[in-house]
């Protein structure tokens, strides 16, 4: 990642508009797709060379008037605009810059194993999976090994045939972490995963350099299981308040739904195969 962030990501969603999608006329031939700085700067209500200093990196610190214009101009919505005060060091929010433990609390991990029938996981903002549930942990059992969402998505083969809408799954993992990279773009571990996906991803660096945010809040999930078939699930996610940068991840299926039932058979199967092991010998559980 280069230290040209807020650059980056004003060229980044520039060239995803057109000036249909803001009202304006386009008058000649485009030699880059989107719209031009000159049209940006006049949406925005500043001079086209303040603009273009700002996406050069030549100006740095755009004043929260100039935010709200850069944001009105461009549509973002409130994750892309939220990312964009970050990016500018003129944040909305209290949540300061830290790198996260990857410690989870004893009572957190209690928490997540009082919850048997529903798969639950805490993820760092680099998407590694630092705790899970026994149903999590037969949830994800078809990777090797279920470490990082982001690197399970895109450079583990169970990936595409796990996530039934991979398109959709992708640009989600990519919109998460550019919001992590948004609070902290110095953090060890995402910088490592951008690294190494970027290089052996080229799915993954196209999306990382389209820039989209969004934070992992809610959302449906269309997974296909080796040992269970479909399932429709639902998730939400939590800060964990005693671990800035950690979150709690609960799935759930509609009650009394297929997926239920699915989920209800994957439990059992897991347990009986938990079982089995440890009948045979000692095993680790994350």
């Amino acid at each position: 990642m280069d230290d040209n962030h807020l650059g980056d990501f004003l060229r980044a969603r520039r060239a995803g508009l057109r000036p249909e999608d803001v009202g304006m006329a386009s008058y000649g031939a485009r030699r880059v797709a989107g719209l031009r700085r000159e049209e940006v700067a006049v949406l925005t209500g500043v001079s086209a060379d303040y603009y273009t200093r700002l996406e050069q990196g030549r100006e740095r610190n755009p004043s929260a008037q100039v935010l709200d214009a850069l944001s009105r101009a461009l549509h973002l919505d409130e994750d892309a605009r939220a990312h964009l005060y970050r990016l500018a060091g003129t944040a909305l929010d209290d949540q300061a810059a830290t790198h996260t433990t990857e410690q989870v609390s004893p009572a957190l991990r209690q928490l997540m194993d009082g919850y048997p029938n529903t798969p639950a996981l805490v993820l760092s903002p680099a998407l590694g999976i630092l705790a899970t549930n026994a149903l999590a942990d037969a949830l994800y059992a078809p990777f090797k090994p279920a470490d990082n969402l982001a690197r399970m998505t895109f450079a583990d083969p169970a990936g595409r045939d796990f996530y039934t809408d991979w398109d959709r799954a992708a640009q989600a993992t990519v919109a998460n972490l550019r919001q992590a990279a948004g609070y902290d773009p110095d953090h060890p571990g995402l910088r490592e995963v951008v690294r190494t996906l970027t290089e052996q991803s080229p799915d993954f660096a196209r999306l990382w350099n389209a820039h989209s945010v969004r934070g992992k809040t809610r959302d449906a999930k269309r997974l296909l299981h080796p040992d269970v078939g479909p399932l429709s699930l639902t998730y939400q996610a939590f800060d964990v308040r005693d671990a800035p940068g950690q979150q709690l991840v609960i799935y759930h299926a509609e009650p009394g739904s297929p997926s239920a039932q699915a989920l209800d058979l994957l439990g059992s199967l897991h347990a009986t195969r938990r079982q089995d092991d440890t009948q045979a010998g000692p095993g680790r559980r994350r």
